[in-house]
């Protein structure tokens, strides 16, 4: 269109387009007419100080989608005691926003592959920022809910369209290594910095400011986006798939609902039915891709072994790192009664490990391969949890500070690697729905993260649990579905019986986050030999050339 090319035009020194993408990937793989053996071929053109500057842009939606992640973590025993959820509703409020983004992730990237990665960019920040203040000030936890699912689909505009235009922006192998890095780097660290951001929030505001945090960061981008960075889509797009992406959130949102249902009510619910109507559909929507001559998702990708084996570890990094967040955030501000900044200040060491190791791994990358470097990224990941489950106590700090530096550098190497791998696997134009599939591993694994620990560890809570006879039906019923819960109604209650309460609570609690831990660590240790096996082969290693 008229205004992309006046666009690309203004963006000179950024000229980084899919064709020219193409190109480079070409003259990176073919000699010269009548060259000697030994010439090389030319190198890509390398990106100029002004791409960096547009990296920074576009770290501004990443940090603010991660953010949202786990940010809630914290926020959540005030809005217990606020809006007074129950057990699955507080799953709920939590997991709506990861599930409609992960479901929507793979729909919208193509539409960005198709109407323009920036495009999608503008949209889906200023819905974002409108979202992000109607959440802010949700009456209800139905509505909180509602205005969390409607996040998820704006964030999904937003995270497909920020690692795809890195793709366009640096064509030179090693710059892209780089700016991937960054990328995973300030996601993981976005995830991480969830807590720490929500302590410092809510230490001095209402719960709703987690939320409106969300305006004054989009704000500027939408300002320096369109200055800095060249529109960019694919030259021969498929037509929109909307069965697809039906398919695609009818495959998650009953396997997600089945997991909570199976811990809330167990197999007397609603919960095998909705994993099998989910896992049919699933079956449905991979079948839809193999037979479409444009697919949405092309599955076929996963064949790749760097590919799916890459997508696996995302999906499990993220699954034990928001399902850490979702336990210890409690534990510290409920059980070691720690101020929300004080949790939040005790988990920045892993915070600032999970960026350096992000970045550190870079280099590391060139003379290690894959299959050695992730599995031994993941098992460091494994030995956090283990901390956890053998040396954490009630009243106990250390352990946890340490066990999150070990989860961060062993995710934030882990990812960084992972993300690159993924890219790389795709053709240039397909950026927008490679760079999809790989958040979309990040986003189930933030919703299984909560959804499969987090509901382990309330059926265990519920069923441990003590409730002292003086408690009335109510209170009881409180005290029974969360921890927050229980704080509350301890705390209106005369002398010992409010203590009997919290002790049994707090124990109830611990015990569940033992045994979530230990599931951790066999979630580690599974990513660790899928890497093995699935980045055995040096020809499918994107990162080691």
């Amino acid at each position: 269109m008229t205004n992309d090319t006046k666009q690309a035009g203004a963006s000179g020194a950024l000229r980084s387009t899919d064709a020219s993408a193409l190109a480079a990937a070409a003259a990176h793989t073919t000699l010269s007419a009548g060259a000697p053996r030994a010439t090389r071929a030319p190198r890509a053109p390398r990106a100029p100080r002004r791409a960096w500057v547009a990296l920074a842009v576009l770290m501004l939606p990443v940090l603010l989608v991660s953010v949202d992640n786990t940010v809630l973590s914290f926020a959540l025993p005030a809005i217990s005691r606020d809006l007074a959820p129950s057990a699955a509703q507080q799953l709920w409020i939590i997991d709506a926003y990861p599930l409609v983004l992960a479901g929507l992730l793979v729909a919208m990237g193509s539409a960005g592959d198709r109407f323009g990665r920036r495009r999608m960019l503008l949209i889906g920040s200023v819905g974002f920022a409108l979202l992000s203040i109607v959440a802010a000030f949700a009456p209800t936890a139905e509505a909180l809910i509602a205005s969390r699912a409607a996040l998820g689909f704006f964030g999904a505009m937003l995270m497909p369209s920020t690692l795809s235009l890195l793709r366009t922006v640096f064509v030179e192998r090693e710059q892209r290594r780089l700016a991937i890095a960054v990328w995973a780097s300030g996601f993981a660290a976005g995830s991480a910095l969830g807590p720490l951001v929500g302590g410092l929030l809510l230490e001095h505001f209402h719960w709703g400011s987690v939320f409106l945090l969300a305006v004054p960061v989009l704000v500027p981008m939408l300002v320096l986006v369109p200055l800095l960075i060249p529109e960019s889509r694919d030259p021969a797009p498929g037509r929109i798939d909307v069965p697809s992406t039906l398919l695609s959130l009818a495959a998650m949102v009953p396997v997600v609902f089945g997991i909570k249902s199976l811990a809330t009510d167990g197999i007397s619910g609603f919960g095998i039915p909705a994993i099998v109507v989910g896992l049919f559909c699933g079956f449905w929507f991979v079948r839809r891709q193999l037979k479409s001559r444009s697919p949405m998702l092309d599955v076929r990708l996963f064949r790749q072994g760097s590919f799916g084996g890459a997508v696996l570890v995302n999906l499990f990094s993220v699954i034990a790192l928001v399902g850490f967040l979702y336990f210890v955030s409690q534990h510290l501000q409920l059980i070691a009664g720690l101020t929300p900044v004080a949790a939040g200040l005790a988990l920045l060491p892993g915070l600032v490990a999970m960026i350096i190791a992000g970045l550190v791994v870079v280099p590391i990358a060139r003379r290690v391969r894959p299959r050695v470097l992730v599995p031994v990224a993941l098992l460091l990941s494994a030995g956090g949890y283990a901390i956890i489950a053998f040396f954490a106590t009630p009243d106990s700090i250390a352990p946890v500070v340490v066990a999150f530096v070990l989860l961060g550098v062993g995710i934030g190497a882990a990812e960084t690697v992972s993300n690159e791998l993924i890219l790389s696997s795709a053709a240039p134009e397909k950026a927008g729905a490679a760079s999809a599939v790989s958040e979309t591993a990040y986003e189930l694994g933030a919703v299984l993260g909560t959804a499969v620990l987090g509901s382990i560890l309330a059926a265990h809570y519920r069923a441990a649990i003590e409730l002292p006879a003086a408690l009335s039906a109510a209170q009881a019923s409180a005290a029974s579905e969360t921890l927050a819960g229980a704080a509350t109604v301890a705390e209106r209650l005369p002398g010992s019986i409010g203590e009997q309460l919290a002790a049994s609570a707090a124990l109830a609690f611990d015990e569940g986050v033992v045994i979530t831990s230990l599931i951790g660590v066999a979630l580690m240790v599974a990513a660790a030999i899928v890497a093995a096996l699935a980045l055995r082969n040096p020809k499918s290693s994107a990162v080691h050339d």
